[in-house]
Formats: structure tokens, C-alpha cells, sequence
């Protein structure tokens, strides 16, 4: 499994409205997508207009070419790309450890 990590910025003041489409943009049309495992969104607390978005992949590939390369990441961008200040960073991490689940 592969964990996608975009650490987004979003206009200040705008919270609630990109609470509603993140969650309304992975609902509708990321879940959607070949190899999607899961997700969760973090908000800053020092940093209020700054999320954390991680979504878990089954391969690497589902998510850079199955989705960003698909039509299903235009109608993503269309939801969630008007808020953004600036283009989020992107990266994906494989996991080395991991504590057991209580």
C-alpha cells in the first residue's frame, strides 16, 4: 500500500466551504478511482488555512496514472482546486513500520 500525503494551503477564511468540497470531492469521485484504499484529512492548528490530506493507494501507479492521469482528477480539481493558494505539494511514502492496532 502506498500513502499519498498533499499538503495543501487554502485562502484564508475559507475553511468550512473546503471542508464541505474535500470531503463532497473524495464522496463523489476520488473513491471512485481504481486502488483507492482510504483517506484522512488534518487541519493545522498553528497554521488554520493549512490541511493535510492522506490517501492510501493500493500501488503507486493507481494514484499517478489510474487517477491523476484519468478524467476522474479534472472533475477532483474542479471540486477542491478553487480554494487552494497555491499548488499543494505531493509526495507518497511506503510504509517501514507501524504500531499495532489497539
Amino acid at each position: 500500500m502506498i500513502l499519498e500525503i498533499a499538503d495543501i494551503r487554502i485562502a484564508p477564511g475559507q475553511q468550512a466551504a473546503f471542508e464541505e468540497a474535500i470531503q463532497r470531492g473524495i464522496a463523489t469521485v476520488a473513491s471512485k478511482a481504481q486502488g483507492f484504499v482510504g483517506f484522512e484529512v488534518q487541519r493545522g492548528i498553528e497554521s488554520p488555512d493549512r490541511y493535510v490530506l492522506m490517501i492510501r493507494w493500493a500501488t503507486l501507479e493507481d494514484h499517478t496514472v489510474g487517477f491523476r492521469q484519468g478524467p476522474l482528477f479534472t472533475q477532483w480539481r474542479a471540486i477542491v482546486g478553487p480554494f487552494f493558494a497555491q499548488p499543494p505539494q505531493v509526495e507518497h511514502f511506503a510504509a517501514v513500520a507501524a504500531s499495532p492496532a489497539r
